[in-house]
């Protein structure tokens, strides 16, 4: 089943990063366009955040869309080509220093922006062991391990499995990584207050965080790639984002800023 869908991704993956984005544009509109529970959630979502501008909200519906039509250019192209796509890096020179220092590395990597290449920017000076969710199309899965797979990069599902593989690479002084912000499964996770409402979130960050914080050899570390250039421009990569609104012409196609951020920062402004 999965030969048709990988020959349209390889095809896909020819294409240039512009076309994919703005075919991703179009997607999102659609898809914003076609569900009105999808339209609803988005508003209330954004306008609860403090975005209830009109321009925040289109590049929000563009974003989703362009981050499904870059997939096949980040999962299919040569593993150099990917990598060649980020443009510029900021806090990497501190996991960098981790490493010559010979302390494992603990990456968390939300759903935001192209956060796909992050692994494989990592792997460039690192091998890195990533957990996944396996995706609820079976078929998909093969062509997910298969594009996301890469030379230093290695998948272990979200198991307990995983879980054992992740404490081995870390044990190892290697990289590890993985999305917190998955929705948990049934009997999994903790309830939090997330904008002012009750959110169902993963705990397994924390588990982490704590085997960090209790042994020195292992640093937490936020990692993010946005599509933007001037994403981080003008704004301490340490500072607490900002609600604030951003033009869609901003962006320039094909660059991809990678930032990573402290997770202890992070943990201290949640404690505040």
């Amino acid at each position: 089943m999965q030969g048709f869908p990988r020959f349209l991704l390889r095809l896909a993956a020819i294409l240039p990063l512009p076309v994919l984005h703005a075919v991703g544009t179009v997607l999102g509109w659609a898809v914003y366009g076609i569900s009105p529970t999808y339209r609803a959630n988005l508003r209330a979502n954004l306008a609860q955040a403090g975005y209830a501008d009109s321009g925040t909200r289109r590049a929000a519906i563009a974003a989703a869309g362009q981050m499904l039509a870059e997939l096949p250019a980040l999962w299919f192209r040569p593993h150099e080509k990917v990598r060649a796509l980020v443009r510029e890096a900021s806090g990497v020179e501190a996991a960098y220093a981790a490493r010559e220092r010979g302390q494992a590395l603990l990456l968390l990597t939300p759903h935001l922006g192209c956060f796909e290449i992050t692994a494989q920017y990592a792997a460039r000076r690192m091998p890195i062991t990533v957990l996944y969710r396996p995706p609820r199309l079976g078929w998909l899965e093969p062509l997910m391990r298969e594009g996301r797979e890469r030379p230093n990069v290695r998948l272990v599902p979200a198991d307990l499995t995983g879980v054992r593989e992740v404490f081995a690479a870390l044990r190892r002084g290697e990289a590890v990584g993985f999305l917190p912000d998955q929705v948990p499964g049934v009997g999994e996770g903790e309830w939090a207050e997330f904008f002012g409402r009750p959110a169902r979130r993963a705990q397994g960050h924390r588990v982490l965080s704590r085997l960090r914080a209790a042994d020195a050899a292992r640093r937490g570390l936020f990692a993010r790639a946005a599509r933007a250039a001037a994403a981080s421009a003008g704004r301490d990569r340490h500072a607490p984002p900002q609600p604030r609104a951003r033009s869609p012409g901003a962006r320039v196609p094909g660059a991809v800023p990678v930032e990573l951020q402290p997770l202890q920062d992070a943990e201290r402004r949640e404690a505040a």
